[in-house]
């Protein structure tokens, strides 16, 4: 599977052929360099290391460093684990760049959502809240959460105030609008998880794979051909 790591510039907007207005996420994807290649033979399992961004030496542990430089390959800020399906195509101290993904190709992209802090349940789950009205003290307060009659305990998942955001949220299927090579940017509709300068993990969408578009268009011209020639 195709994958590539990066950094959320930011949102904008753009006007598409037709007129209408649609938002777009501006990706600093790459460049990244393979640490390391993972085979079925020596570790169960084909996948590759990637690193992305430099970080100082200085704020490196001896066994980073010297990983990397056995890499061939800059101390990275931010580094995952992605599988493939042909580690033999990887090499370490490999670069990895931003033209690995075309102009309508679709990702699914990983990252952090943002912190909210402390929330309580109207804000978090969408509680509904109690009455406002006359003087009812009880618009966004908890309530009862459980019927002592017929557990006597509150049950595990029950939805509670407590800390919301920075979890890990996967966006599928967001089309790629245009990729600059040069500077390095993965331009895509709609929105990714995160803050800005927020990392990201760009992988090749599951459902809807290179080659879906056209697969699709073919797999309906076929179809009305053949309905075509019923008819006839």
């Amino acid at each position: 599977m195709l994958g590539i790591l990066g950094k959320k510039i930011g949102m904008t907007n753009i006007f598409n052929d037709a007129g209408r207005n649609v938002p777009i996420t501006i990706i600093e994807a790459g460049p990244c360099y393979v640490l390391q290649v993972k085979t079925k033979a020596t570790d169960g399992y084909d996948a590759i290391q990637i690193g992305f961004g430099e970080k100082r030496e200085k704020l490196v542990n001896k066994p980073d460093l010297a990983r990397y430089k056995k890499a061939g390959a800059p101390a990275a800020r931010f580094v995952k684990e992605l599988r493939v399906k042909d580690p033999a195509q990887y090499k370490a101290g490999q670069k990895i760049c931003a033209d690995i993904f075309a102009k309508g190709d679709y990702l699914d992209v990983v990252g952090t959502s943002i912190g909210k802090g402390f929330q309580g349940g109207v804000k978090r789950w969408g509680w509904k809240g109690g009455h406002a009205g006359h003087g009812s003290m009880f618009g966004r307060v908890v309530g009862s959460i459980q019927s002592g009659a017929r557990l006597g305990r509150v049950t595990k998942g029950h939805h509670m105030p407590g800390h919301m955001g920075v979890d890990r949220i996967t966006v599928q299927n967001l089309q790629v609008i245009d990729v600059d090579k040069e500077k390095n940017l993965i331009i895509v509709k709609g929105s990714v998880p995160g803050h800005k300068n927020n990392y990201l993990t760009l992988k090749e969408a599951r459902k809807r794979p290179k080659g879906f578009v056209k697969k699709v268009v073919e797999h309906v011209t076929k179809k009305k051909s053949v309905k075509a020639t019923i008819k006839k």
